[in-house]
């Protein structure tokens, strides 16, 4: 996307790999939940796990030891004007699908076809940016794209699916199905139960094996993916060698969960991977399309009233990290960073758009004594609630010209999330605050969230280092309004819209660079949430058999890298 990949023509591997890793024997990983559907690209269902990694292929596949890069895959050459008005893709002789069919040029844009048509909406979404899809050369596809100017597309449609076009109904497509889906990628599906396992099994005639982007993945013979309905059952079965791999979220239990007996012996072990992707952004939101929030000095009094540090301490072990960006953890970030000279230009037509504090990079978010009491946060959000026209009366907050109470409802899914929405329920009590929380279930749960039916949730951003059109679903005003975007705020603000336009449009890593830090400094000075914390890092335990490379990737560890230490042991 910016600047030159960072493998040359003719690399021989990426840097995250073994090159030299043992092929064979099986793994067993897990899944919470249950599947009914064997394809991922619709709306319809509940996919298994590891179609899309394992069976469907793109035309160019990620590197993952750096950002925004994609390299051939079904597509030996991609080519694409400077403008990136078009781009075009030249398919391998050697491409096959797993029932030994070619994959031709009829296949991408059978596959295109479908998904703007009947995929999910993301690929709907971007798919109809092309306003002409071509076959120029017997195995060459080109895509030409409308008038908006998206120096994006050519990757985004690298990372689209392909299909083959004999294997699949396009009447039947948006239907259910666990028929098994042939695909070109290194598995097939061998066995399923729905709702209960899936098994893939390595195609011993994959066609590309022997890619410089493959050289180290694909190592065990059979990958099988077990379902379950809770978590506790799921960690008692870790701890029976039923799978091989736990990736732990739970403070708790990494502090003090793993007495079992196998840890102890030392056939389990814990391991923390660095990862230098952001940190993505878990929040408390604020829906600003209500009145009640509306005014950004409330949004940031009842940001003092979040103490982190008593969390930490007395619910987490003191092993979270306060998450001060949306893109923390990460180069992207603009936490404790002034902002620099492109930045300044980009915002300069948006004066008051950014708080000066987060402008020099000094602002940090509001820190406690931890011992639970939070009276000067306190003082500080008090102060704000009376500018936004609150008082005190007999204990309670109240708008000083209607004498309508402050009160708001919190819209929980799950009971793991009680213990920290309560506590801070208890605090805005101090405040003089009627807060109260609403659980219910997932179904309703995702139909209010998905109408903006609620007035505060709680939501989790995922964030990479190449955030691009998916910004747009999430910040901008179009989106703001639109049913089943990720605007779970209701974010109405021209400096985040022209933010996302000037890094999509950004040509060299620098740029793009600076546009998204001054996005991220719009949206923390808009207070449109109140940040919660992450992992520093990746925690995981594994049976010691399973064993992965020295180095890990920029995104964390890549269970297709790793290998059994003796597959026929």
């Amino acid at each position: 996307m910016h600047g030159e990949p960072l493998h040359p023509p003719g690399f021989p591997h990426v840097s995250y790999v073994n090159p030299d890793a043992p092929k064979g024997g099986n793994v067993t990983f897990a899944s919470l939940g249950t599947f009914d559907s064997l394809n991922p690209l619709i709306v319809k269902g509940v996919a298994a796990a590891g179609i899309r990694a394992y069976v469907v292929e793109s035309l160019m596949a990620r590197a993952f030891d750096e950002p925004f890069s994609l390299y051939g895959l079904l597509a030996e050459s991609i080519d694409t004007p400077e403008d990136r008005s078009w781009v075009a893709f030249t398919l391998r002789k050697e491409a096959r699908f797993s029932d030994g069919k070619p994959v031709t040029v009829e296949d991408v844009l059978f596959s295109h076809a479908l998904l703007r048509d009947k995929g999910r909406p993301n690929h709907r979404t971007y798919y109809s940016k092309v306003s002409k899809a071509e076959k120029t050369g017997p195995r060459t596809v080109k895509f030409t794209f409308d008038a908006q100017g998206d120096r994006e597309m050519p990757l985004i449609m690298g990372l689209m699916p392909v299909l083959p076009r004999h294997a699949f109904s396009a009447d039947e497509f948006e239907s259910t199905s666990l028929k098994p889906p042939i695909g070109s990628g290194p598995y097939t599906v061998t066995e399923v139960a729905a709702g209960s396992h899936v098994v893939y099994t390595r195609n011993p005639d994959y066609w590309g094996k022997d890619l410089a982007i493959n050289k180290g993945r694909f190592n065990f013979d059979q990958i099988k993916y077990e379902y379950y309905r809770d978590d506790d059952p799921m960690f008692q079965a870790f701890q029976k060698g039923l799978f091989q791999l736990w990736p732990e979220s739970d403070s708790g239990r990494w502090a003090r969960g793993y007495d079992f007996t196998a840890f102890k012996d030392g056939r389990v072990v814990k391991e923390e991977f660095p990862v230098s992707v952001p940190s993505g952004m878990s929040a408390l939101v604020f829906n600003t399309r209500r009145p009640l929030f509306m005014d950004i000095r409330v949004r940031e009094a009842l940001t003092y009233m979040l103490d982190f540090q008593w969390l930490n301490k007395n619910y987490y072990f003191n092993l979270y990290t306060r998450t001060q960006s949306f893109f923390d953890r990460s180069v992207l970030s603009s936490h404790a960073r002034p902002a620099d000279a492109r930045e300044r230009e980009l915002l300069m037509p948006y004066k008051g758009a950014v708080a000066p504090a987060i402008m020099d990079g000094t602002y940090k978010l509001p820190v406690s004594d931890g011992t639970g009491r939070n009276r000067a946060n306190r003082r500080k959000a008090l102060a704000l609630l009376k500018e936004a026209g609150y008082v005190l009366k007999n204990g309670k907050l109240v708008n000083a010209e209607t004498g309508a109470p402050f009160t708001f409802e919190i819209l929980a899914v799950s009971g793991g999330q009680e213990r920290l929405f309560l506590k801070f329920i208890d605090d805005l009590k101090g405040l003089g605050i009627d807060a109260h929380l609403r659980l219910v279930d997932s179904a309703q749960y995702q139909r209010r969230r998905q109408t903006f039916d609620f007035d505060m949730i709680q939501a989790f951003w995922y964030a990479s280092l190449s955030p691009g059109n998916e910004q747009l679903f999430r910040w901008s005003a179009k989106s703001a309004d639109a049913e089943g975007s990720f605007n779970y705020a209701g974010v109405k603000n021209p400096a985040a819209d022209a933010m996302i336009t000037a890094l999509l449009a950004a040509k060299t890593s620098e740029n793009f660079v600076s546009a998204v830090r001054a996005l991220d400094r719009v949206l923390l000075s808009g207070h449109y949430v109140i940040p919660l914390f992450h992992q520093k890092s990746q925690w995981i335990a594994r049976w010691k058999q399973l064993a992965h490379p020295a180095k890990t990737s920029l995104y964390g560890y890549r269970v297709d890298t790793w290998w059994i230490d003796r597959p026929d042991g």
